[in-house]
């Protein structure tokens, strides 16, 4: 069966919205790319001032409440939705729940094939890119980089900091292709 969504999980910075559009060049097929930044851009501006929304700790620590937690949960049950009506799909997520979050995606997409990709880059890395960004709370990619990662098991990962974005693009293609 072919791929009908790529997951690629990685922490703030690592570059995954850039791989994700690189991927989308690289693919024979047409591919759609959502985001966790597509859903965070999509809430009112109230439940980004945390309680029971999303919590941008002056550190770069992230904190979901519960209304947040449920809009997420709709969020991925739809996009399983739009990938079983027959739109192929890159996700560009944050794990911050590690294996507990790729649990939820897992149910959610469950009858789907999933390629499940790591994007990986040292912390370091991430962090000189959220500083050239200006637009993330410092702290995050650092404080990110790992815990995003801790438990999930992918089926590829790729390092944005030794390789190019077209280089990782292209293995994940090829992985992609050969089904």
């Amino acid at each position: 069966m072919p791929v009908q969504v790529i997951v690629l999980n990685g922490g703030s910075s690592s570059g995954k919205s850039t791989l994700a559009r690189a991927l989308q060049v690289e693919l024979r097929d047409p591919w759609l790319t959502f985001g966790t930044d597509t859903l965070v851009d999509a809430l009112p501006p109230r439940l980004l001032a945390g309680g029971s929304g999303l919590l941008l700790g002056s550190g770069g620590e992230v904190a979901a409440g519960a209304e947040f937690r449920r809009l997420d949960a709709a969020w991925t049950r739809g996009l399983a939705e739009v990938a079983r009506a027959g739109a192929r799909l890159i996700v560009d997520e944050v794990f911050l729940g590690g294996a507990d979050s790729q649990k939820r995606w897992r149910a959610a997409l469950g009858d789907l094939e999933v390629l499940w990709v790591g994007v990986r880059c040292a912390p370091g890395t991430a962090a000189a890119r959220e500083a050239a960004r200006g637009d993330r709370a410092t702290g995050m990619a650092r404080g990110q980089a790992e815990l995003v990662h801790r438990g999930v098991r992918y089926d590829l990962e790729v390092d944005t900091g030794t390789a190019s974005t077209l280089e990782c693009a292209r293995v994940i293609a090829a992985r992609v292709a050969a089904g």
